[in-house]
């Protein structure tokens, strides 16, 4: 394919090997070296475009122009999304599953998520006042486990949260990983859509009773456009797709649990109970810390933008790190300042920590309020409700390794109820 002289090429036979040792840097280091918002590299054998920045979100979430289907590399469907997942699919289909996704994500159900996931923190405090250390990261996979299996009405007996936590937490893991830990995560996803398919089939059964409006039951019972019933494993997959998002919020808990030891001073504002400062501090943990490095899609028909031709069937990554740290989008993108939302207008292309375009059309998450309202109430329970101490450790995180998080996985010691908490309402 020849492709134009002005769109720079990476020269290397294959960059996958970088791709590998630069992590979420590898396309922003390139757009910055090359000063473009797009430039092609050669991947895993194939030729790729990357690209950055908020007009490129723009052409990315394009429906016309992308398509998804066959652009999550079968290991990532493997471990991450599930084969045949709302991640894959387009047009009216996707749209019609999308639609499913998004009935469960309404302000109510969000706030029964926030809810919960307070109850649940508070229900920790006694164990971890007799802890010796307690592994703030650790604790959030369980605790959101358990949160998420209750309001999806999917029945957890407490002797196995801690495996099935683990479980959802070693897939998301596996994104990124070669060797040992992308096999774990191969083998956590096959165990938990054993027990998913079995939930799903004692539900169709009438063994198990779902409540109706669960995630559980809209699920089981969800009709495909010709009307017929998703298959037991398809179900299994959204399923699954709706509660490993949420196990996958501690570890934007994490960051935000280091964020609040790193700039003490937004801890005496988030003391005062100013809600909107809350949100803003939990958006801007969402775009300063590292996440998810880039999303993939492949080119429905050929067209030129930047004067780069986009043949079909190409993979174009977009670059969610480097689009969220661009400098021409976000001040000092480098710096920890919580009150850059106050101007921000919520623009679907900007910021795209969790994906970009409209949720109820493209390919954004949906999830994204449970994932600000969960954060939200961890912040008010980590500010208001406790106090503990930081011990020495290594709170350094890898921008090489995707997903990352801190090293240590932020351990708090000396914890104690507070008793004069501001009590916020929810």
């Amino acid at each position: 394919m020849s492709m134009n002289e002005q769109v720079p090429h990476d020269k290397s036979l294959d960059n996958s090997l970088a791709l590998m040792r630069e992590g979420y840097l590898f396309i922003k280091n390139r757009t910055d070296k090359y000063q473009s918002d797009l430039f092609e590299a050669r991947l895993m054998g194939q030729k790729v475009i990357c690209m950055s920045g908020e007009e490129a979100a723009k052409i990315f979430y394009d429906s016309e122009r992308f398509k998804r289907k066959g652009a999550a590399p079968k290991r990532v469907q493997k471990t991450l999304f599930g084969v045949g997942g709302v991640q894959t699919m387009d047009g009216d289909a996707h749209i019609h599953r999308k639609l499913l996704f998004m009935s469960l994500m309404t302000p109510e159900h969000e706030k029964r998520l926030a809810e919960l996931t307070m109850e649940q923190w508070k229900a920790s405090i006694s164990k971890w006042e007799t802890s010796k250390k307690v592994v703030l990261f650790e604790e959030a996979k369980v605790v959101l486990c358990r949160v998420v299996c209750q309001w999806a009405g999917v029945p957890l007996k407490e002797s196995e949260i801690k495996e099935r936590a683990d479980d959802f937490s070693e897939m998301v893991d596996a994104f990124g990983a070669v060797g040992p830990r992308y096999w774990k995560g191969r083998r956590a996803r096959t165990r938990v859509e054993e027990w998913i398919r079995g939930v799903i089939e004692d539900t169709r059964a009438g063994k198990l009773q779902a409540e109706e409006g669960s995630a559980l039951y809209s699920m089981a019972f969800h009709k495909e456009l010709d009307g017929s019933q998703l298959d037991t494993q398809m179900v299994a997959v959204e399923l699954i797709n709706i509660l490993r998002p949420v196990v996958a919020i501690s570890t934007f808990i994490t960051f935000a649990a280091l964020a609040l030891h790193e700039h003490p001073e937004c801890k005496e504002k988030l003391q005062s109970g100013d809600r909107n400062y809350s949100e803003m501090f939990a958006q801007e943990v969402r775009r300063y810390y590292p996440f998810g490095p880039f999303v993939g899609a492949r080119v429905r028909k050929d067209f030129i933008w930047k004067q780069c031709k986009f043949k079909e069937g190409m993979l174009v990554l977009l670059d969610m790190y480097g689009t969220n740290h661009d400098s021409r989008l976000w001040g000092s993108p480098n710096e920890f300042r919580p009150e850059r939302f106050k101007e921000w207008e919520g623009s679907l292309f900007d910021f795209i920590p969790q994906g970009g375009g409209d949720p109820a059309k493209g390919h954004r998450c949906p999830g994204e309020g449970i994932t600000v309202e969960v954060m939200k109430v961890s912040l008010d329970f980590l500010v208001n409700k406790i106090e503990f101490k930081v011990p020495k450790q290594d709170l350094s995180y890898s921008l090489v390794k995707m997903p990352t998080l801190p090293e240590s996985g932020f351990v708090m010691s000396d914890v104690k109820r507070k008793y004069s908490s501001q009590e916020w309402t929810y």
